[in-house]
């Protein structure tokens, strides 16, 4: 076995990994104001000073799974006005897009033991132009794009450092360190390291006593004593100086109140850059770093050592270089003998560079979270009381919500939390390299302590109460077969848990979201932002009710998920037959619903542009269809699945109780499928659209003027870019332009866009789906690809076709340039930025330009499933 393979076999292999958040300010949990105004109340000006509550935050961090004490990286250039100790950003309010990292920095590698692991941080040797960035991106409105720190002109000279921080471990806590400085100038200069090290501040707040400390033990080492910590030393080569300070709120500096505190957390910083007396030198604190003097002749490097360690080093520094390097070159090529097993099927190069920092990313992204609105809402017994307004505000009725685990997070910059749907596409990516990971974060969600008492998964703590898209049961049976496969034997303790958690859910999805009981759900907000006529989240007129092709085609993907394990469960335990039955049947009722039930004998299918829309009822119950063609009418194409001739012969009971059901309503069973008809293979279909449906719904999808662009399917209709959808509603008129790009409106903050961008997990799913109905119709059923070309394809080669298009956004193209990294020359041509691949939250509709979060959004990690998809025979 792989020796990564066999370090995943031992938990405690994790203990130590990329844990520490790129950013704590602006965050809900850091919010005790009285309006709930998260992004002002912590800012990044506060961040240097402020001790958090709930989490830590710094550049390359990494820490123990329960955030006791924290590593990372400190940079100062000798011009910067601040100790460059985190990522620089803009808040919602100062983004003209929203909220926005201003960096320019890679997660390069790393395995999910987090053995090994690589990240690249890019620092101008010049002012770091703080005030610019915030004053432009203000200066700037919706129409434009966002003011980026490569626009300043910063790095044109190349006067900057490429900074290299990599992790190896020599055992579960014991981890070698070693930070690699090239300066890409021409000429020397200056710069100082500070590789820092600190204790979480758990004593502040009057719930636990217990004080850590660090202090200097020699001239190369600094002791870390921790009650619950295996960890002891940090040990550091080079001539380094040892600087102490506590992780203690400067009050004076942020509420001016004195409260005698002579180091505080940002005493290093003002030590080194004002000279003031604000480091122990007693040299004892709860924070430290070492601080390395450096002069780096230009196109040179500098590598710095050290260990933190749970070993005694009494000849610390006996072939220190020697040890280092052979440790480093020894988890390197255990790392890529792991990756090479996953990529055997990967044909080109680019596509296994692109594969593994997708990977990489994605493992980068786990996060330490901690957030218990019991508490917060209570406050802190050493602090002041919180105000009163919050018991009304934001969360007050998640009080059970208690977290405290390593979870993946889409970007750990811009989205510093975990969200419930985003969770579940980065499972299927986490599954393909650490599945047993992936099983325990689906796990968590359906927690006591996470789940609402009402069966409600927790959405994102922006609004724990939001109505995402009900994806989980999708991402459990993945995972359960993924992990089948990998191991050899189903882990139906697994299945059989979840799926206890996911029938409470499922029922408060039927209870909570079908007003009328008619089999046609809203949903509300569901995930995609702006995409409709109207914010989907806020409450509508009470003369106004919507009916959700989106919401309605997600609970019938969900019916299918559940009727999937369920008949799982079933050869493992004939209890489960019935449930497959209820599934069955909920399915079917869905699906009579979108195709023509529901009041007024309406429905959601439009026969004249054979779409399916959204519709809202108003007043003496007219229904008005909102005819936008947008991805809300695609998602039908989610809810299909195949039932083999041996799943029946296996589930008799089900077979019967099935058939009966079918026999006395004979109507949905022709409006969902040709059920009586086999496909080639024993098969049935179980799906929202039969195959004329089917046809016509791809016909608009693979219209390269409508939905297909070179770089995958569009969330909107192009047919949008001259004529924007128009309509009245009660009076008011409302607007739906095509926007290939940024959001051009200040709905949810105007950082996310579904009017005309390509968003990664809707591409998966769809393609997913293609390759499910191509099982049940064969090759025998073709389409046309694209529309009007007179070139037809089955509908996997479709799916892989699709696959190709998603994959040119950061394969290099004819010109040599990656569509992702847009039009910058510096990004496309320089060899020390061509290379290095951002996955961003979602793509330009026309240019498959990287927009939205910028590091890692958790879901366009499905780009590495798709390479193994897309080359699978």
């Amino acid at each position: 076995m792989i020796a990564e393979q066999q370090r995943l076999q031992d938990p405690s292999w994790k203990r130590w990994g990329s844990y520490v958040s790129d950013r704590q300010w602006g965050t809900v949990r850091e919010d005790y104001s009285a309006n709930g105004d998260a992004w002002n109340y912590t800012t990044h000006d506060m961040a240097r000073s402020k001790a958090w509550r709930w989490g830590e935050e710094g550049i390359a961090g990494i820490c123990d799974d329960k955030q006791l004490l924290c590593f990372s990286l400190a940079l100062w250039n000798k011009r910067d006005i601040i100790l460059k100790e985190r990522l620089f950003g803009l808040n919602n309010q100062q983004g003209n897009h929203g909220e926005d990292v201003k960096e320019i920095y890679y997660y390069l590698d790393a395995t999910p033991t987090h053995s090994y692991m690589k990240m690249l941080y890019k620092y101008p040797q010049l002012e770091f132009p703080y005030e610019w960035l915030i004053q432009e991106n203000g200066r700037r409105s919706r129409q434009e794009p966002e003011f980026e720190l490569i626009d300043t002109g910063i790095f044109d000279d190349d006067k900057y450092f490429d900074v290299f921080v990599e992790y190896a471990k020599a055992g579960t806590d014991d981890i070698l360190i070693k930070i690699t400085i090239h300066n890409r100038g021409k000429d020397a200069a200056s710069l100082h390291v500070l590789p820092t090290v600190w204790f979480r501040n758990t004593w502040t707040w009057g719930r636990h006593d217990y004080k850590p400390t660090l202090y200097k033990n020699g001239d190369h080492a600094i002791r870390i004593d921790h009650e619950r910590l295996e960890v002891s030393s940090l040990y550091f080569q080079g001539a380094g100086t040892m600087l102490f300070c506590d992780n203690e709120t400067n009050n004076l500096r942020l509420y001016d109140h004195d409260d005698k505190q002579s180091f505080p957390k940002d005493g290093i910083g003002d030590y080194l850059i004002h000279g003031k007396k604000t480091v122990n030198t007693a040299m004892m604190g709860t924070k430290a770093a070492i601080n390395y003097e450096l002069s780096i002749p230009g196109g040179a490097s500098h590598t710095l050592r050290l260990r933190l360690s749970d070993q005694h080093h009494p000849n610390a520094f006996d072939d220190f270089d020697a040890i280092f390097e052979s440790l480093f070159a020894q988890r390197i090529a255990e790392a890529d003998a792991f990756y090479a097993d996953l990529q055997k099927d990967i044909p080109t190069d680019d596509e296994k560079l692109i594969f593994r920092q997708a990977i990489a990313g994605m493992l980068w992204n786990k996060q330490f979270y901690s957030y218990k609105v019991q508490q917060w809402l209570d406050g802190d017994p050493s602090l002041p009381t919180p105000p009163s307004e919050r018991w009304q505000g934001r969360n007050n009725d998640w009080k059970q919500l208690n977290n405290e685990d390593i979870i993946s997070v889409p970007d750990k910059w811009e989205f510093p939390w975990y969200a419930a749907w985003d969770l579940g596409f980065h499972c299927v990516t986490l599954g393909l390299v650490d599945p047993d990971f992936a099983k325990q974060q689906l796990q968590l969600l359906t927690e006591e302590w996470y789940m609402h008492p009402s069966g409600m998964l927790p959405a994102y703590e922006w609004s724990l109460g939001d109505a995402n898209p009900p994806i989980h049961a999708g991402a459990v049976f993945r995972i359960f077969r993924m992990d089948a496969k990998a191991k050899g034997v189903k882990d139906y303790a697994f299945l059989e848990s979840l799926f206890h958690k996911l029938l409470i859910n499922f029922t408060w999805w039927v209870n909570r979201k079908d007003k009328e009981g008619n089999n046609i759900f809203e949903g509300g907000f569901l995930g995609l932002d702006n995409i409709g006529v109207f914010d989907r989240s806020a409450p509508l007129p009470e003369v106004v009710h919507a009916e959700q092709a989106d919401g309605t085609s997600w609970m019938a993907t969900y019916a299918l998920n559940m009727l999937h394990i369920s008949l799982e469960l079933a050869t493992y335990n004939k209890a489960y037959t019935g449930m497959a039955t209820k599934f069955f049947e909920h399915f079917l009722y869905i699906a009579g619903a979108m195709a023509s039930m529901g009041k007024n004998n309406t429905g959601l299918w439009d026969e004249e542009d054979e779409f399916f829309y959204d519709q809202v009822r108003v007043k003496n119950n007219q229904i008005i269809k909102l005819k936008v063609k947008s991805m809300v009418g695609l998602i039908p194409l989610f809810a299909v699945e195949v039932i083999t001739r041996e799943t029946l012969d296996n589930n008799p009971v089900f077979a019967e109780r099935m058939n009966w059901f079918l026999r006395h309503r004979p109507d949905l069973a022709l409006l969902v499928s040709r059920w009586y008809e086999e496909g080639k293979q024993d098969t049935h279909l179980l799906g929202l659209l039969g195959g004329h449906r089917m046809k016509r719904l791809l016909s608009h999808m693979l219209d390269e003027t409508a939905f297909l662009s070179d770089y995958g399917i569009r969330s909107m209709s192009k047919e949008y870019a001259k004529h924007p959808y128009t309509i009245n509603i009660n009076g008011a008129p409302m607007c739906v332009p095509y926007v290939p790009g940024d959001s051009d409106s200040a709905m949810f903050g105007g950082n996310s866009n579904w009017r005309g961008p390509v968003w990664m997990p809707m591409n998966f799913l769809l393609i997913e789906s293609l390759r499910k109905y191509h099982f049940y119709y064969s090759d025998d059923f073709k389409i046309e690809y694209p529309t009007a070309s007179g070139n037809f394809l089955t509908l996997k080669q479709v799916g892989n076709e699709i696959a190709c298009r998603l994959l040119r956004i950061f394969q290099r193209n004819e010109e040599g340039k990656r569509p992702v990294l847009g039009s910058h020359p510096k990004f496309q041509n320089d060899p020390h930025f061509r290379d290095y691949i951002l996955f961003h939250e979602f793509f330009h509709g026309d240019t498959g330009r990287g927009l939205g979060a910028s590091h890692q959004t958790g879901w366009t990690g499905l780009i590495a499933n798709l390479i193994i998809m897309k080359n699978q025979p």
